[in-house]
Parts: C-alpha cells; structure tokens; sequence
C-alpha cells in the first residue's frame, strides 16, 4: 500500500438520504501507536478522529461519546458489556444520562457467522431479545432522532477464508430503525516516507491489517 492520508472532510450529515463514500483513515506520521492495544478494535487516535473530526463540532471540544466494548451475544450480555464514557469539555447532564453517540466495539469472536440472518422481528422487540437483532434494538430505544451509533469491527477468517460480517450487521441495524450513512476503513500501519508498513495487533487474522467502523443514524417514525 502506498497511499497518503486523505485531506477530505470526514463529517456525517445525519439527514441525508444518501450514503456517504467509503473514506480511509490513516494514522499522523508522528503516531506511535497505530494499532490498538490488545483486545480493542479502535487504535486510540482512530477515537480521537471521532470525536474530534468526525462527529465534533469546529470550534468546540471533543464531541462526548459512550464507548462500549461487545465480546459475546449470550442471553444477559447487556451485565457483560463493559463501557468507557468520554465526556465533552463541560459537564453535560443530559447527555449524560441519554448519549446521542454510541460507539460499540465488536469483537470479532462476537460476530455473526456469514450464514447468519437477523431477521425482523414483529411486536415490541428488543426488551428480552438475544443476539444482535436484541441489541440494535435496545441501541435504538437508548439513542435520540439522529444520534449516532457506530459499530467498530474488522474482519475475521473462518475456515481459513476471511468473511466481511458489515453487510448482516447493516441489515440488522436497519431492521430496528437506523440508517446507514458511512463506512470508514480504519488502516493498522505507520507512513513511513511515501509507503505504509502494516502494524496490525497480535490478536487479528491473517491477512488483516485495518478495521471498519460504521455510522448509522437513529430514525423515528411518526
């Protein structure tokens, strides 16, 4: 790979109706730390990006966020799931209480196998629902009109053939009422003059040398 950092503007527009473009990050040519630290998905300053770049506003500090951390789609596994808060410059009470970002990091043990389906479920889903259609439901009851939730993954190798799980994961996510806006490919390598040399954590697949993070809006129907 030989790419430069791209320069464009990386900001969602929640109200679109259109998909953005998929868009690379690649970390500063003073990062020393382009991989995450073992057992996260998302290098520190990929977080930074976010929360600076990506959902903040210009002029303002870093956007508050809640991260959490997925290993496991067990029954219960909302008692499992740990969470980090990263607040704004200013205390803000509401959001606090209701975050419009949550960013969700899936361990890639935790991911749907590629034959798996997560259909739409009728009645009030997501309460006592397990598994992915579970989730997005109760991220969708938890977010505000057009609050973000972002899904951090990467790619995993079963069988020895690597699978892609966005595409269920879309699917599942749009089921209980978010919209797709963008896919960012998230590189694991340090520029090193005008080339990339891959610096993927110990715990990836082989072959993988990047993550992919997905923001989806939260829309409510009248």
């Amino acid at each position: 790979m030989s790419k430069t950092p791209s320069r464009r503007s990386t900001a969602p527009r929640p109200r679109t109706s259109h998909p953005l473009p998929t868009t690379t990050w690649f970390p500063g040519p003073d990062e020393p730390n382009a991989a995450p630290i073992p057992g996260a998905v998302l290098p520190a300053w990929a977080i930074d990006k976010i929360r600076t770049e990506f959902v903040g506003r210009p002029g303002h500090g870093p956007a508050p966020l809640l991260k959490i951390a997925i290993r496991d789609t067990a029954p219960g596994m909302d008692a499992r799931i740990p969470s980090t808060p990263f607040a704004a410059a200013v205390d803000d009470e509401d959001a606090a209480s209701r975050p419009s970002i949550l960013l969700a990091e899936l361990h890639p043990d935790a991911l749907p196998a590629p034959s798996d389906d997560l259909p739409a479920v009728g009645g009030m889903p997501g309460a006592q629902e397990d598994g992915w259609p579970g989730f997005f439901h109760r991220a969708h009851r938890l977010l505000p009109t057009n609050g973000i939730l972002l899904l951090a993954t990467r790619q995993r190798r079963d069988a020895g053939r690597l699978t892609d799980p966005l595409g269920t994961l879309i699917a599942g996510a749009r089921t209980a009422g978010f919209r797709y806006l963008q896919h960012i490919v998230i590189v694991y390598a340090h520029p090193v003059g005008d080339r990339l040399v891959p610096a993927p954590p110990p715990d990836t697949s082989r072959g993988v040398a990047h993550c992919d993070l997905i923001a989806l809006s939260a829309i409510t129907h009248p």
